[in-house]
């Protein structure tokens, strides 16, 4: 068994696009560098959107541009959302060594995201694709309600699959497979996961859920036992898709890390200091954060047990 396990900490990004206080560049940037200072090797720092649009991103190439002149980005792995051909020249010209693209598998949710069809929003994908290696910069490509979308109800697995082998045929760095609304049960997580493992055998896989029902680790474990060790995270548990209604907090950082090294898979990741960072990310955004078990984790520190 691969007993290492990639996490992606988007709390910068996704877990601060939808809360009711904007925090400056500069409190995103106090945020990201104490998530690297816990050891958390990749995070989504920004999103390279309108602000009009999504107040909360403002300032993203100042935040990118920072960080690649502190060095931050020869020690984690940064990626920042791009919505379109516009927002990756956007962040192209900030510096940004990785991008994420989101196609949704969803017609209604792909116009309420990005104001075009699932067609139009591969044929998008595929060009910045193609223009990213030219400018060697690696593309995520994200594909959102792979499970249920808030509009249309239940996601056909076929769609996904579909998906996603374009945008491997595309070129994508690694594939995301978002449960956007936190609706997914971990007996499907499981089937559509072990079905793309093994018609993606070659592509990164990664998954990307949220705790809407209370089943995030439950389908982080699912996803585990398909082969899947890339998972994406959120400080403190913030979260939420401004665009989709019911889209609540993403799982946990620590709740997933606490899960991953307790049945002896690697992280690299200071448990301790990522919950000192969780109650920085509560104390910034005024809400309260840390995840469903950290109590218990708080007891466990106090008692040097953990």
């Amino acid at each position: 068994m691969n007993d290492f396990v990639r996490i992606n900490d988007v709390g910068p990004r996704d877990g601060l696009q939808n809360q009711a206080r904007i925090l400056t560049p500069q409190q995103r940037l106090q945020l990201i560098h104490a998530l690297v200072d816990a050891g958390v090797p990749s995070i989504e720092v920004g999103s390279f959107v309108s602000p009009k649009a999504v107040p909360a991103m403002a300032g993203a190439a100042e935040i990118v541009t920072s960080l690649n002149k502190a060095g931050i980005n020869k020690s984690a792995y940064l990626q920042s959302l791009v919505p379109n051909q516009r927002g990756y020249e956007l962040a192209r010209e900030a510096g940004s060594q990785a991008v994420l693209l989101v196609v949704c598998a969803s017609e209604t949710m792909n116009q309420k995201n990005v104001r075009m069809g699932i067609a139009d929003g591969l044929a998008q994908a595929r060009d910045i694709i193609h223009q990213a290696k030219s400018d060697a910069i690696d593309v995520m490509a994200c594909i959102a309600v792979a499970w249920e979308c808030p509009f249309e109800g239940k996601t056909d697995p076929k769609v996904v699959l579909n998906m996603a082998a374009q945008l491997s045929e595309f070129g994508a760095h690694e594939l995301v497979i978002a449960d956007t609304i936190g609706a997914a049960m971990p007996n499907a997580v499981h089937s559509l996961m072990k079905e793309l493992a093994a018609q993606q055998s070659g592509q990164a896989l990664a998954c990307h859920f949220h705790d809407t029902r209370a089943l995030g680790l439950a389908n982080v474990y699912a996803a585990l036992e398909a082969g899947i060790r890339r998972f994406d995270a959120s400080v403190g548990g913030l979260g939420g898709c401004p665009f989709a209604p019911g889209a609540t907090g993403n799982i946990a950082t620590e709740d997933v890390v606490m899960m991953l090294q307790q049945m002896g898979f690697q992280t690299g990741i200071d448990l301790a200091r990522l919950m000192a960072v969780g109650q920085l990310a509560g104390e910034m955004t005024g809400t309260t954060t840390g995840g469903r078990a950290h109590q218990w984790r708080s007891l466990q520190l106090q008692k040097s047990r953990l």
